[in-house]
């Protein structure tokens, strides 16, 4: 499941509220408690923003952001009761956006955050991710099963383009327009690069469980188990 933001703060009772707020107001935001839980949450889920307490019960915000950076670039809000102003430098350092002080308005808070994810592209998809398939929209890197498949840039923005519109039927019509920019593409075309597609990334390419075929009208993504 993808979330807009997602709070790592061990003060439960302060995480939860503040999740339920901006929940409120459609910034779709999960909390977790612990290092250990944020790293089971990027195993089936994914984040626009992480909002990161630096004091965490089961180890430091600052360790945990720099092992977050090797796999992300989302921003990082960091949140502490903690006023160093050397804490303030490390943070943004280490790859934080901002840092926010304890306690905090939740209406300043939510202000910021939204600020923050208009400007990296709020509302748009950055993954796509279940047991078996990834994808990163902004690398352009699809994994099976952890290891990497090759296809073309065409082929990729045609797989994008079903996977940010999953359980959506597109219309033939719909993908020449916004895929190839040319309404005379033929439906040959169209069905060997979807033939290509399905071939690196469903198990059985014959019966495919991602790409499935609408007859007369276009192709639907489903997704898998997240």
């Amino acid at each position: 499941m993808q979330y807009h933001c997602l709070i790592i703060d061990d003060e439960k009772l302060l995480a939860d509220s503040t999740a339920e707020y901006f929940n409120l107001f459609d910034v779709k935001t999960a909390a977790v408690y612990s290092a250990a839980q944020c790293r089971a949450f990027f195993q089936r889920h994914t984040t626009e923003l992480l909002l990161l307490d630096i004091n965490l019960g089961d180890g430091s915000g600052f360790e945990l952001c720099k092992e977050l950076r090797k796999k992300t670039k989302i921003p990082i809000l960091f949140i502490s009761a903690r006023t160093s102003e050397d804490d303030q430098i490390i943070a943004l350092h280490i790859g934080g956006d901002d840092y926010i002080q304890k306690p905090y308005s939740l209406g300043v808070l939510l202000a910021k955050v939204k600020i923050i994810l208009k400007r990296y592209g709020h509302g748009t998809q950055t993954e796509y991710s279940d047991e078996r398939l990834c994808i990163d929209f902004h690398t352009k890197q699809v994994l099976v099963k952890g290891k990497p498949v090759k296809l073309t840039p065409l082929e990729f923005r045609l797989l994008s383009y079903l996977v940010q519109n999953k359980n959506k039927v597109i219309s033939k019509q719909e993908l020449f327009a916004q895929v190839w920019e040319n309404s005379f593409t033929g439906d040959g075309t169209l069905n060997v690069h979807i033939r290509k597609i399905r071939e690196a990334i469903e198990e059985k390419p014959s019966d495919p469980k991602y790409i499935l075929t609408v007859w007369g009208d276009g192709y639907r993504f489903q997704g898998g188990t997240p």
